[in-house]
């Protein structure tokens, strides 16, 4: 299981997650629910109790995921395969141009 942490400008949202099967998830904090109700990271997944589910990675987030050269360099600097999305996500999107960035879990046997 791979999870990261989604900040929509430099508040915490929720947490995307990869589960061993190879789905996907994402749940708003509940924190973010409360106080920031209309600051969704995107018009398909509105700020909700809803735990969203996918057997790919969401649209959204593959969006943030670098293309072409860039895509190449990533790939090749981090040796991540290109087909690895959550990989490249949790490795490229730290510091998106956008509002929205993904900062990698470390879980305790990665540390």
């Amino acid at each position: 299981m791979r999870q990261g942490k989604v900040y929509y400008q430099d508040h915490f949202a929720g947490i995307i997650t990869e589960t061993n099967e190879g789905d996907y998830t994402f749940e708003y904090d509940s924190y973010y629910q409360k106080n920031y109700p209309n600051d969704f990271i995107t018009f398909t997944m509105p700020v909700s109790e809803k735990v969203y589910s996918d057997n790919r990675l969401f649209p959204f987030f593959e969006g943030l995921i670098p293309e072409g050269w860039l895509l190449e360099i990533a790939s090749e600097n981090w040796k991540i395969n290109r087909n690895d999305r959550m990989g490249l996500l949790l490795a490229c999107c730290q510091n998106c141009i956008g509002a929205v960035s993904v900062q990698p879990i470390l879980l305790k046997n990665e540390s």
